[in-house]
């Protein structure tokens, strides 16, 4: 699928896929409005979803996390699809869950054109259709309200852990959570890739991130130097 492919005017082709009838009505109202943006797909479930997405070939995915036919993670599952098949398509995740775990799971396999809000975000429009900007041209977005649930959680020794970092390590870090590869940061940082690997797993040492296969352990460092930088 050639996931670049535009409407004629240029647009960005854009598939709704949420259950609640108010909750479709009002994005597909607020995208309706928005410039750049056209609808070209609306469904109700995430099997739906994946054949909209095969038919009307879109730019970007905005997905209630919670769908049929289980009603507990669709959208995180078609994200995570969408990885293997069309990594070009951008996934924009709403969810009315302030949970860092959701945010998690949708990162761990790429952080690259995806983003995570809250279904409240709806509300004002210029919210939605930045993410869905962003997601296409390939940046990540978590909703700041998920940032601040990290924040609470994280108890002050976590927080003692960021101070444990070097400075040359909190560079690392910062780059790390814009979601640039080991090769980027080298350049940008002016660094071997093996010197940015060895500050790498420094800085997951000193984080306590054990090699964990459920989790990113480069998301969840991505998330806790947003969180310690929030404070």
């Amino acid at each position: 699928m050639d996931a670049a492919a535009t409407s004629e005017n240029g647009t960005i082709r854009v598939v709704i896929a949420e259950d609640a009838f108010l909750a479709r009505e009002a994005i597909e109202q607020v995208l309706a409005q928005a410039d750049g943006v056209e609808v070209v797909g609306v469904c109700e479930d995430g099997v739906s979803l994946l054949a909209e997405i095969e038919e009307k070939r879109p730019q970007a995915v905005v997905t209630d996390i919670r769908m049929p036919p289980t009603g507990t993670d669709e959208g995180i599952r078609v994200a995570r699809a969408l990885r293997e098949t069309d990594p070009d398509i951008g996934v924009v995740v709403l969810s009315q869950f302030v949970e860092p775990n959701y945010a998690l799971a949708l990162l761990e396999s790429g952080s690259n054109g995806r983003a995570y809000l809250l279904k409240e975000r709806v509300h004002a429009g210029a919210q939605l259709v930045e993410a869905i900007h962003a997601v296409v041209q390939g940046e990540s977005v978590i909703d700041p309200k998920v940032v601040e649930a990290l924040v609470e959680a994280r108890t002050r020794h976590e927080a003692s852990q960021l101070s444990e970092l070097t400075p040359r390590e909190m560079e690392v870090l910062a780059e790390i959570a814009k979601g640039k590869s080991n090769a980027a940061i080298a350049d940008d940082l002016f660094l071997t890739k093996r010197a940015v690997e060895k500050h790498i797993n420094s800085i997951f040492m000193k984080l306590e991130l054990p090699d964990a296969h459920d989790v990113s352990r480069r998301v969840k460092a991505a998330l806790l130097y947003l969180a310690g930088n929030e404070e």
